[in-house]
Protein backbone atom coordinates (compact mmCIF):
# COMPACT_ATOMS: atom_id res chain seq x y z
CA UNK A 1 0.00 0.00 0.00
CA UNK A 2 1.29 3.45 -0.79
CA UNK A 3 0.28 6.96 0.18
CA UNK A 4 -1.78 7.12 -3.00
CA UNK A 5 -4.03 4.41 -4.36
CA UNK A 6 -4.16 3.22 -7.94
CA UNK A 7 -6.48 6.07 -8.89
CA UNK A 8 -3.95 8.63 -7.66
CA UNK A 9 -6.05 9.68 -4.66
CA UNK A 10 -4.82 9.49 -1.08
CA UNK A 11 -5.28 6.57 1.25
CA UNK A 12 -7.15 8.10 4.18
CA UNK A 13 -7.34 6.93 7.80
CA UNK A 14 -10.45 8.15 9.65
CA UNK A 15 -10.20 7.99 13.44
CA UNK A 16 -13.40 7.03 15.30
CA UNK A 17 -12.84 8.09 18.89
CA UNK A 18 -14.69 5.98 21.42
CA UNK A 19 -15.55 3.45 18.74
CA UNK A 20 -18.66 3.47 16.57
CA UNK A 21 -21.46 5.21 18.38
CA UNK A 22 -19.49 5.32 21.58
CA UNK A 23 -21.25 2.14 22.62
CA UNK A 24 -19.97 -0.04 19.81
CA UNK A 25 -23.32 -0.41 18.09
CA UNK A 26 -23.81 2.22 15.41
CA UNK A 27 -22.05 5.19 13.89
CA UNK A 28 -22.93 8.69 15.03
CA UNK A 29 -23.83 11.45 12.61
CA UNK A 30 -20.44 13.08 13.24
CA UNK A 31 -18.63 9.82 12.48
CA UNK A 32 -20.56 9.41 9.23
CA UNK A 33 -19.50 12.94 8.30
CA UNK A 34 -15.85 12.06 8.99
CA UNK A 35 -16.13 9.03 6.69
CA UNK A 36 -17.80 11.13 3.98
CA UNK A 37 -15.00 13.68 4.28
CA UNK A 38 -12.43 10.92 3.96
CA UNK A 39 -14.09 9.63 0.78
CA UNK A 40 -13.72 13.10 -0.74
CA UNK A 41 -9.95 12.63 -0.51
CA UNK A 42 -9.48 8.98 -1.37
CA UNK A 43 -9.84 5.41 -0.19
CA UNK A 44 -10.96 5.24 3.42
CA UNK A 45 -9.88 2.99 6.27
CA UNK A 46 -10.94 3.50 9.87
CA UNK A 47 -9.16 3.31 13.22
CA UNK A 48 -11.58 2.69 16.08
CA UNK A 49 -10.26 3.35 19.59
CA UNK A 50 -12.78 0.89 21.03
CA UNK A 51 -13.94 -2.60 19.98
CA UNK A 52 -16.25 -2.77 16.95
CA UNK A 53 -19.39 -4.89 17.00
CA UNK A 54 -20.45 -6.91 13.96
CA UNK A 55 -23.32 -4.51 13.36
CA UNK A 56 -20.99 -1.52 13.40
CA UNK A 57 -18.57 -3.31 11.08
CA UNK A 58 -21.38 -3.85 8.59
CA UNK A 59 -22.23 -0.15 8.78
CA UNK A 60 -18.59 0.77 8.17
CA UNK A 61 -18.60 -1.49 5.11
CA UNK A 62 -21.72 0.24 3.79
CA UNK A 63 -19.86 3.52 4.11
CA UNK A 64 -17.02 2.35 1.91
CA UNK A 65 -14.44 1.56 4.59
CA UNK A 66 -11.75 -0.77 3.25
CA UNK A 67 -10.16 -1.81 6.55
CA UNK A 68 -10.86 -1.26 10.24
CA UNK A 69 -7.99 -1.14 12.75
CA UNK A 70 -8.82 -1.85 16.38
CA UNK A 71 -6.65 -1.76 19.54
CA UNK A 72 -5.65 -5.31 20.41
CA UNK A 73 -6.26 -6.21 24.03
CA UNK A 74 -7.21 -2.70 25.17
CA UNK A 75 -10.07 -0.22 25.01
CA UNK A 76 -8.43 3.15 24.45
CA UNK A 77 -11.65 4.98 25.35
CA UNK A 78 -10.77 4.08 28.96
CA UNK A 79 -7.70 6.36 28.79
CA UNK A 80 -6.92 9.97 28.02
CA UNK A 81 -5.52 10.66 24.56
CA UNK A 82 -1.82 9.81 25.07
CA UNK A 83 -2.14 6.07 24.28
CA UNK A 84 -4.44 6.84 21.36
CA UNK A 85 -1.76 8.94 19.64
CA UNK A 86 0.90 6.29 20.28
CA UNK A 87 -1.39 3.55 18.95
CA UNK A 88 -2.35 5.51 15.83
CA UNK A 89 1.34 6.02 15.06
CA UNK A 90 1.80 2.24 15.33
CA UNK A 91 -1.21 1.67 13.06
CA UNK A 92 0.43 3.81 10.40
CA UNK A 93 3.70 1.92 10.87
CA UNK A 94 2.01 -1.48 10.88
CA UNK A 95 0.25 -0.82 7.59
CA UNK A 96 3.67 -0.08 6.13
CA UNK A 97 5.35 2.31 3.75
CA UNK A 98 6.09 2.20 0.07
CA UNK A 99 9.56 1.85 -1.44
CA UNK A 100 10.02 5.61 -1.42
CA UNK A 101 9.61 5.78 2.32
CA UNK A 102 6.19 7.41 2.18
CA UNK A 103 3.65 6.44 4.82
CA UNK A 104 0.74 4.25 3.75
CA UNK A 105 -1.77 6.94 4.69
CA UNK A 106 -1.50 10.33 3.07
CA UNK A 107 -4.28 11.87 5.18
CA UNK A 108 -5.53 11.19 8.71
CA UNK A 109 -8.89 12.71 9.69
CA UNK A 110 -10.07 13.18 13.29
CA UNK A 111 -12.99 14.97 14.91
CA UNK A 112 -12.43 18.57 16.03
CA UNK A 113 -13.19 17.97 19.72
CA UNK A 114 -10.59 18.99 22.30
CA UNK A 115 -9.58 15.32 22.54
CA UNK A 116 -9.39 15.00 18.76
CA UNK A 117 -7.20 18.09 18.43
CA UNK A 118 -4.89 16.93 21.23
CA UNK A 119 -4.55 13.50 19.65
CA UNK A 120 -3.86 15.17 16.29
CA UNK A 121 -1.09 17.31 17.78
CA UNK A 122 0.56 14.37 19.54
CA UNK A 123 0.28 12.22 16.41
CA UNK A 124 1.70 15.03 14.29
CA UNK A 125 4.83 15.10 16.45
CA UNK A 126 5.24 11.32 16.22
CA UNK A 127 4.79 11.24 12.42
CA UNK A 128 6.42 14.55 11.57
CA UNK A 129 3.13 15.44 9.93
CA UNK A 130 1.46 18.78 9.31
CA UNK A 131 -1.72 19.37 11.34
CA UNK A 132 -4.67 21.52 10.29
CA UNK A 133 -7.39 22.02 12.92
CA UNK A 134 -10.82 23.69 12.78
CA UNK A 135 -11.41 22.47 9.22
CA UNK A 136 -14.79 23.53 7.84
CA UNK A 137 -14.39 22.38 4.22
CA UNK A 138 -12.25 20.18 2.00
CA UNK A 139 -11.15 20.14 -1.61
CA UNK A 140 -10.39 16.87 -3.35
CA UNK A 141 -6.66 17.65 -3.53
CA UNK A 142 -6.45 17.81 0.27
CA UNK A 143 -6.68 21.59 0.60
CA UNK A 144 -8.53 22.43 3.80
CA UNK A 145 -10.71 25.44 4.51
CA UNK A 146 -9.87 26.50 8.05
CA UNK A 147 -11.76 28.83 10.35
CA UNK A 148 -9.40 31.32 12.05
CA UNK A 149 -9.41 34.39 14.32
CA UNK A 150 -12.52 33.36 16.24
CA UNK A 151 -14.30 32.48 13.02
CA UNK A 152 -13.83 35.94 11.53
CA UNK A 153 -11.93 34.61 8.51
CA UNK A 154 -11.46 31.43 6.54
CA UNK A 155 -8.11 30.47 5.05
CA UNK A 156 -7.13 27.68 2.66
CA UNK A 157 -4.33 25.52 4.00
CA UNK A 158 -2.54 22.41 2.81
CA UNK A 159 0.10 20.43 4.67
CA UNK A 160 3.36 20.04 2.74
CA UNK A 161 4.41 16.97 4.73
CA UNK A 162 3.95 13.42 3.31
CA UNK A 163 1.15 12.86 5.84
CA UNK A 164 -1.51 15.50 6.55
CA UNK A 165 -3.59 15.39 9.73
CA UNK A 166 -6.94 17.19 9.67
CA UNK A 167 -9.53 17.76 12.41
CA UNK A 168 -12.99 18.38 10.98
CA UNK A 169 -15.76 20.42 12.58
CA UNK A 170 -19.23 18.81 12.74
CA UNK A 171 -21.70 19.76 9.98
CA UNK A 172 -18.88 20.75 7.62
CA UNK A 173 -19.46 17.82 5.26
CA UNK A 174 -22.78 16.17 4.53
CA UNK A 175 -22.97 12.54 5.57
CA UNK A 176 -23.84 10.53 2.49
CA UNK A 177 -23.77 6.83 1.61
CA UNK A 178 -20.80 5.47 -0.30
CA UNK A 179 -21.10 4.70 -4.00
CA UNK A 180 -19.71 1.24 -3.36
CA UNK A 181 -19.32 -0.77 -0.14
CA UNK A 182 -15.95 -1.63 1.33
CA UNK A 183 -14.74 -4.84 2.95
CA UNK A 184 -14.26 -3.29 6.43
CA UNK A 185 -11.80 -6.03 7.29
CA UNK A 186 -11.02 -6.00 11.01
CA UNK A 187 -7.28 -5.84 11.77
CA UNK A 188 -6.19 -5.71 15.44
CA UNK A 189 -3.02 -3.71 16.14
CA UNK A 190 -1.30 -3.98 19.52
CA UNK A 191 -1.26 -0.92 21.78
CA UNK A 192 2.29 0.09 22.84
CA UNK A 193 2.67 -1.15 26.42
CA UNK A 194 4.81 1.83 27.41
CA UNK A 195 2.04 4.25 26.44
CA UNK A 196 -0.45 2.48 28.72
CA UNK A 197 1.98 2.29 31.62
CA UNK A 198 2.35 6.08 31.74
CA UNK A 199 -1.21 6.97 30.80
CA UNK A 200 -3.91 8.63 32.86
CA UNK A 201 -6.92 6.33 33.04
CA UNK A 202 -10.60 7.19 33.23
CA UNK A 203 -11.82 5.51 36.42
CA UNK A 204 -15.50 6.55 36.36
CA UNK A 205 -18.09 8.16 34.13
CA UNK A 206 -21.45 9.67 34.97
CA UNK A 207 -24.00 9.70 32.19
CA UNK A 208 -25.65 13.05 31.58
CA UNK A 209 -29.45 12.85 31.85
CA UNK A 210 -30.93 12.50 28.37
CA UNK A 211 -32.84 15.57 27.21
CA UNK A 212 -34.23 14.04 24.02
CA UNK A 213 -32.62 16.86 22.06
CA UNK A 214 -29.68 16.48 19.63
CA UNK A 215 -26.11 16.69 20.89
CA UNK A 216 -25.14 20.36 20.87
CA UNK A 217 -21.94 20.01 18.83
CA UNK A 218 -23.58 17.75 16.22
CA UNK A 219 -26.97 19.44 15.84
CA UNK A 220 -28.10 20.84 12.49
CA UNK A 221 -30.06 23.54 14.31
CA UNK A 222 -29.12 25.28 17.58
CA UNK A 223 -31.26 27.75 19.52
CA UNK A 224 -29.22 29.62 22.14
CA UNK A 225 -30.27 31.97 24.89
CA UNK A 226 -28.34 34.72 26.59
CA UNK A 227 -28.64 37.44 29.16
CA UNK A 228 -31.79 38.73 27.42
CA UNK A 229 -33.74 35.69 28.64
CA UNK A 230 -33.43 36.90 32.24
CA UNK A 231 -32.98 33.28 33.24
CA UNK A 232 -36.21 32.03 31.65
CA UNK A 233 -35.18 29.58 28.94
CA UNK A 234 -38.77 28.46 28.35
CA UNK A 235 -39.19 30.26 25.00
CA UNK A 236 -35.73 29.07 23.89
CA UNK A 237 -36.56 25.45 24.69
CA UNK A 238 -40.01 25.73 23.10
CA UNK A 239 -38.58 26.98 19.80
CA UNK A 240 -35.78 24.38 19.95
CA UNK A 241 -38.29 21.56 20.38
CA UNK A 242 -40.44 22.79 17.48
CA UNK A 243 -37.34 22.90 15.25
CA UNK A 244 -35.84 19.64 16.55
CA UNK A 245 -32.86 21.69 17.65
CA UNK A 246 -30.28 21.60 20.41
CA UNK A 247 -30.30 24.25 23.14
CA UNK A 248 -27.22 26.38 23.71
CA UNK A 249 -26.36 29.36 25.87
CA UNK A 250 -24.00 32.27 26.15
CA UNK A 251 -21.34 32.39 28.84
CA UNK A 252 -23.30 35.06 30.71
CA UNK A 253 -26.30 32.74 30.97
CA UNK A 254 -24.17 29.78 32.06
CA UNK A 255 -22.16 31.82 34.58
CA UNK A 256 -25.43 33.12 36.06
CA UNK A 257 -26.43 29.54 36.77
CA UNK A 258 -29.48 29.70 34.51
CA UNK A 259 -28.33 26.65 32.54
CA UNK A 260 -25.58 24.06 32.80
CA UNK A 261 -22.13 24.98 31.52
CA UNK A 262 -22.52 21.94 29.23
CA UNK A 263 -24.70 24.19 27.07
CA UNK A 264 -22.23 27.07 26.86
CA UNK A 265 -21.27 28.02 23.31
CA UNK A 266 -18.13 30.07 22.82
CA UNK A 267 -14.38 30.26 23.12
CA UNK A 268 -14.42 28.74 26.60
CA UNK A 269 -17.42 26.53 25.84
CA UNK A 270 -18.41 24.33 22.94
CA UNK A 271 -17.86 25.11 19.28
CA UNK A 272 -20.88 24.57 17.03
CA UNK A 273 -21.27 24.87 13.29
CA UNK A 274 -24.93 24.09 12.53
CA UNK A 275 -26.93 24.81 9.41
CA UNK A 276 -29.07 27.25 11.43
CA UNK A 277 -28.12 29.10 14.63
CA UNK A 278 -30.70 31.20 16.47
CA UNK A 279 -29.18 33.64 18.98
CA UNK A 280 -31.91 34.81 21.36
CA UNK A 281 -31.10 37.64 23.74
CA UNK A 282 -27.38 37.28 23.08
CA UNK A 283 -25.34 40.43 22.57
CA UNK A 284 -22.69 38.77 20.42
CA UNK A 285 -19.48 39.26 22.40
CA UNK A 286 -16.34 38.02 20.67
CA UNK A 287 -16.12 35.13 23.15
CA UNK A 288 -19.50 33.82 22.02
CA UNK A 289 -18.92 34.51 18.33
CA UNK A 290 -15.77 32.37 18.44
CA UNK A 291 -17.95 29.34 19.11
CA UNK A 292 -20.70 29.81 16.53
CA UNK A 293 -19.55 32.15 13.78
CA UNK A 294 -19.08 29.33 11.25
CA UNK A 295 -22.82 28.51 11.40
CA UNK A 296 -24.30 28.46 7.91
CA UNK A 297 -27.24 30.77 8.69
CA UNK A 298 -27.41 32.97 11.78
CA UNK A 299 -30.66 34.48 13.05
CA UNK A 300 -30.41 37.04 15.86
CA UNK A 301 -33.25 38.17 18.12
CA UNK A 302 -32.39 41.05 20.43
CA UNK A 303 -34.19 44.13 21.71
CA UNK A 304 -31.01 46.21 21.37
CA UNK A 305 -30.52 47.19 17.70
CA UNK A 306 -26.86 48.03 18.40
CA UNK A 307 -25.95 44.54 19.62
CA UNK A 308 -22.80 43.21 17.88
CA UNK A 309 -24.62 39.97 17.06
CA UNK A 310 -26.42 41.80 14.23
CA UNK A 311 -23.04 42.40 12.52
CA UNK A 312 -22.72 38.70 11.72
CA UNK A 313 -26.41 37.74 11.51
CA UNK A 314 -27.96 36.75 8.19
CA UNK A 315 -31.38 37.68 9.56
CA UNK A 316 -32.05 39.97 12.49
CA UNK A 317 -35.15 40.66 14.53
CA UNK A 318 -35.13 43.67 16.86
CA UNK A 319 -37.59 42.62 19.52
CA UNK A 320 -38.31 40.98 22.84
CA UNK A 321 -37.38 37.29 22.87
CA UNK A 322 -40.48 36.59 25.02
CA UNK A 323 -42.69 37.84 22.18
CA UNK A 324 -40.69 36.86 19.10
CA UNK A 325 -39.76 33.28 19.98
CA UNK A 326 -43.27 32.07 20.97
CA UNK A 327 -44.71 33.66 17.81
CA UNK A 328 -42.09 31.93 15.70
CA UNK A 329 -42.76 28.58 17.38
CA UNK A 330 -46.52 28.97 16.93
CA UNK A 331 -46.19 29.90 13.25
CA UNK A 332 -43.86 26.98 12.51
CA UNK A 333 -46.28 24.62 14.24
CA UNK A 334 -49.24 26.08 12.30
CA UNK A 335 -47.52 25.73 8.92
CA UNK A 336 -46.61 22.13 9.67
CA UNK A 337 -50.28 21.43 10.31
Amino acid sequence: MTAENAAGAANVLVVLSGGPGGAGESLTKAQLELLAAGRLLGTVSAASTAPVSEGARAQLAENGVAAVYTPEGADLSAYLVGPTAAWLADVVSAVGADGGGHAAFGVIVLDNSSEGKEAAGRLGVRLGAGVVTDVVGLETDGTAHKSVLAGSYQVRARATSPVAILTLKPNSVEAAPADAPGLATITPVAVPEASLARAARVVARTDKPASGRPELTEANIVVSGGRGTDGDFGPVEELADVLGAAVGASRAAADAGWVSHDLQVGQTGKTVSPQLYVAAGISGAIQHRAGMQTSKVIVAVNSDPDSPIFEIADFGVVGDVFKVLPQAAAEITRRRG
